[in-house]
């Protein structure tokens, strides 16, 4: 029997049900490194214009009917579709987590299932992690976002309709809605994914338009109707968008924006165009697929994380063994899960569906709070993993009282007693060695004064496209302000400068180009030569303008790991293969040789003296994150207390200089 011969397949859209195959085969070959998917995360733009539609299409049919629409029955229909999978995921989750993962990530864990429970999971992820970084792989539920901004979406449109239809207004005012909202959502998206880009990616106003973009085809499907020849040539259309924008499009591309408007427009078409036999949404595969896509969607994700913890992603065999394994847990999920528990919640009426559902949501949510509160319950995992991961909360304690993130001013903290005794200026990297100056003044009396500023270098005058003058402006107040102090009190510059003058080089990042945010008069397209040699004499000029004050110690860039380390110790740990992590020597020179030339530059200029923290890091060629398998970072590039512990014997030459004072009154 052909799809269209059959009445239920007339109800139902084996068309979108194949889309769906697409859809989640596109996001998971993405997740899961497949060369030709670079742009795989679209699948997420397609599921998101079949909501809008289906919703749409179930909205005001429920509207238009005798019966009227019960918003508590469209609530509950949708929370019977998702829930049951979703919580088993976690329940999985949690109970694996409690033999394997650490504290420190386990209370994470918790957190996680109860933002993607509460469906806020995208205002959690919005706030902590870019999707595309490397940091990002390591979040269990972080696939979870996007079901937390069609959630929302669905407790809003039925009641935008609702209002317009007991206003009876009825289908055009509703359209009339719809388009207004539709483009001030795209309008919004087009805006903040270039500017606000986490925004843009994670929230609900700027992917709105997506599935209004469904909304506005079932519109449009009740009022055209081409004939099947053109019905083909609509759905190819589509198809070729999505290939397009799957192909062409990566991790690069501002998104969602204008670009998206290509696989949302292609979704579109190819739902408007209706084929019930086509050969691109109609076979047994993509049936079978877009029926378990949910489960599909759901279970892939932790996998990924797997082979991350377990240093395997883009291992060829283990990929193969993770995608086979995502079809299995899929198929499980969608047989045993999602079929039987819409089944047992039909039978037993609405008001005990919902109490069902709240209370085994409870159970679930209730003991991740706990979990949380009790720090992620210490001991559950040997003791020496414990140890490992503790290290990422090694860092400076007064870290978020005194270092300025955003728009908070920058507090000029103090470390010590009531003397000046020296100041010390630059971004993350500065503030996670305060302590460790403090250790290494000459005397109980003296204090270190904290001027760090997030991601801000030591230049005067330097702007960003992503905070205008703020950096620029406390760089050259930091200037004058030193002026007034007491000229024996030298001055000490770190930055993350290879960040600055090379871009990022965490994995997957390496080969970026990216708009540097950084410039003085015209923004630039890229860390050109140009951009490198401006940013260099602004270094330059900085220190020296500095020194006609005071001594100045510039320190050698720290070596970056690449990855965090306490994390990837900590996962190697639980393998059974315990790893220190480092980098050579050599990619650290020619990664920071711009940054030395310019430092090397100011102190033949202007007298300059270099700090070079490589000895106490670096040996045999290597640079190490680790000694005696305890972490010197608590991240890929910040020094730990430890680290920067490691960095005292340099410091106090500071103060043995003949210049040195051994107290400096304020």
């Amino acid at each position: 029997m052909s799809l269209e011969n059959s009445s239920k397949a007339r109800k139902f859209r084996f068309d979108i049900n194949g889309l769906r195959a697409w859809a989640v085969v596109s996001v998971v070959l993405y997740h899961f490194g497949i060369p030709g998917f670079n742009a795989g995360f679209v699948g997420v733009d397609i599921f998101f214009v079949i909501s809008g539609f289906l919703m749409t299409s179930i909205i005001i049919e429920g509207l238009e009917s005798n019966k009227g629409l019960s918003l508590f029955g469209f609530y509950l229909a949708r929370a019977k579709r998702i829930v049951p999978a979703l919580a088993a995921l976690c329940v999985v989750l949690m109970v694996l987590g409690w033999f394997f993962l650490p504290a420190f990530e386990y209370g994470a864990l918790g957190v996680q299932v109860i933002s993607a429970l509460g469906f806020f999971s995208n205002i959690k992820f919005w706030r902590e992690t870019d999707y595309f970084s490397d940091a990002s792989q390591d979040q269990w539920l972080l696939h979870t976002w996007s079901l937390s901004v069609e959630w929302q979406f669905y407790l809003l449109l039925p009641l935008l309709l609702w209002c317009v239809w007991r206003l009876k207004a009825g289908r055009p005012t509703a359209l009339g809605v719809v388009l207004t909202l539709f483009f001030a959502s795209l309008g919004l998206s087009a805006l903040l994914s270039s500017s606000n880009p986490a925004f843009g990616f994670y929230l609900l106003p700027t992917r709105t338009w997506e599935m209004l973009a469904g909304s506005l085809v079932y519109f449009l499907a009740h009022r055209v109707s081409p004939r099947p020849r053109v019905r083909q040539i609509i759905e190819l259309s589509g198809f070729l968008l999505i290939a397009v924008s799957i192909v062409v499009f990566d991790t690069r591309s501002v998104w969602p924006g204008w670009l998206a408007t290509v696989p949302v427009l292609g979704t579109a078409l190819i739902i408007f165009a209706a084929r019930q036999d086509s050969i691109w949404t109609g076979t047994r595969i993509a049936q079978w697929l877009g029926n378990c896509s949910y489960s599909l969607y759901l279970w892939h994700w932790p996998i990924v994380v797997v082979l991350v913890y377990a240093d395997l992603k883009g291992n060829m065999a283990a990929t193969v063994a993770g995608l086979g394994l995502t079809l299995l847990l899929g198929w499980v999920s969608y047989a045993w899960i999602e079929k039987h528990s819409r089944d047992l919640l039909s039978r037993i009426g609405s008001f005990s569906s919902a109490s069902v559902i709240a209370v085994f949501t409870l159970i679930i949510v209730v003991p991740c709070l706990l979990i949380k509160l009790q720090g992620g319950v210490v001991g559950r995992v040997p003791a020496p993993i414990d140890a490992v991961y503790n290290e990422a909360s090694d860092k400076n304690p007064r870290l978020v009282e005194c270092f300025s993130v955003g728009n908070k001013p920058v507090p000029g903290c103090t470390y010590g007693g009531e003397n000046l005794g020296v100041i010390v200026i630059g971004d993350s990297h500065a503030a996670s060695i305060m302590r460790a100056l403090e250790h290494a003044l000459p005397s109980k009396d003296l204090h270190v004064l904290d001027w760090s500023l997030n991601a801000c270098p030591t230049v005067m005058g330097i702007k960003s496209t992503e905070d205008g003058e703020r950096c620029g402006r406390f760089i050259e107040q930091a200037v004058k302000m030193q002026e007034t102090l007491p000229a024996q009190a030298p001055v000490v510059i770190l930055n993350r400068s290879s960040l600055y003058l090379m871009g990022p080089n965490e994995p997957g990042r390496e080969n970026e180009v990216p708009v540097t945010p950084y410039y003085f008069s015209v923004p630039y397209a890229a860390r050109t030569p140009e951009y490198q040699s401006a940013l260099s004499q602004g270094v330059i000029d900085t220190a020296c303008t500095l020194a006609k004050s005071r001594t100045v110690y510039m320190l050698r860039p720290i070596p970056e790991m690449k990855r965090s380390v306490p994390k990837l110790m900590g996962r190697a740990l639980m393998f059974g293969k315990p790893l220190e992590l480092s980098v050579s020597q050599d990619e650290y020179r020619e990664r920071n040789r711009i940054a030395w030339d310019a430092q090397d530059a100011a102190a033949q200029k202007c007298g300059v003296k270099i700090l070079d923290p490589t000895p106490y890091f670096c040996q045999n060629g290597l640079c190490n994150g680790a000694h005696g398998g305890i972490p010197l970072y608590y991240d890929d590039d910040h020094l730990s207390e430890k680290g920067a512990a490691l960095l005292i014997p340099m410091f106090r030459t500071i103060f043995e200089s003949p210049n040195a004072s051994a107290i400096v009154d304020h």
